[in-house]
């Protein structure tokens, strides 16, 4: 079990110009959390974030927040690994790199069952929970109904670490990718 204060990370490559929902979802979830649970969280963004952006946040959050700033991809793992849990913001994502690679670093991902995270994340690698609003007209969502989920992790963390590991190997490793697309390239 991580320590008392944990770290949920939020990568986003350009967060302003419209793209805040993430780190405006990422910061309400943080807020509940803490509310509602006996450890206490900080938020840890990675990224493009403008100065006036960060300043606004700072001083209105109500939660710590850590910025990293933009990060080389060779240093994704180490943060990945410095954290305890990685919060996919994406709404009706595809397949966000960000929730594999922290997998495959044995980071558990929480996120909203939106998208393809519910069939990402599995049961191994972490929890999601209903959005509890309308995303598709980008209603907020109610970061109450992640919160247990992000209980039930951190109280079983190890289990959940391997967990990532694990179905990042199985499901989303380089050879079961290749080759299902050869299967599919070389069928009749």
């Amino acid at each position: 079990r991580p320590p008392d204060h944990a770290r949920i990370q939020l990568p986003e490559a350009r967060l302003g110009g419209g793209y805040e929902i993430g780190l405006i979802n990422a910061i309400q979830l943080v807020k509940a959390f803490n509310q509602q649970s006996q450890q206490q969280a900080e938020l840890y963004v990675i990224g493009s974030v403008s100065d006036e952006l960060r300043q606004y946040w700072d001083t209105n959050a109500g939660v710590k927040i850590t910025w990293a700033g933009v990060v080389p991809h060779a240093e994704i793992p180490a943060h990945n690994r410095s954290a305890h849990l990685l919060f996919s913001a994406d709404l009706n994502a595809a397949c966000p790199n960000s929730v594999l690679e922290a997998m495959a670093c044995g980071l558990p991902v929480i996120a909203y069952a939106t998208g393809a995270l519910p069939e990402l994340v599995g049961d191994q690698g972490g929890r999601v929970a209903p959005y509890g609003a309308n995303f598709w007209n980008l209603e907020p969502p109610d970061p109450t109904l992640l919160v247990p989920e992000i209980q039930v992790v951190l109280d079983n963390y190890s289990e959940f670490q391997r967990g990532a590991r694990q179905r990042a190997e199985e499901h989303f490793g380089s050879h079961r990718i290749v080759d299902q697309y050869l299967e599919v390239l070389l069928s009749d």
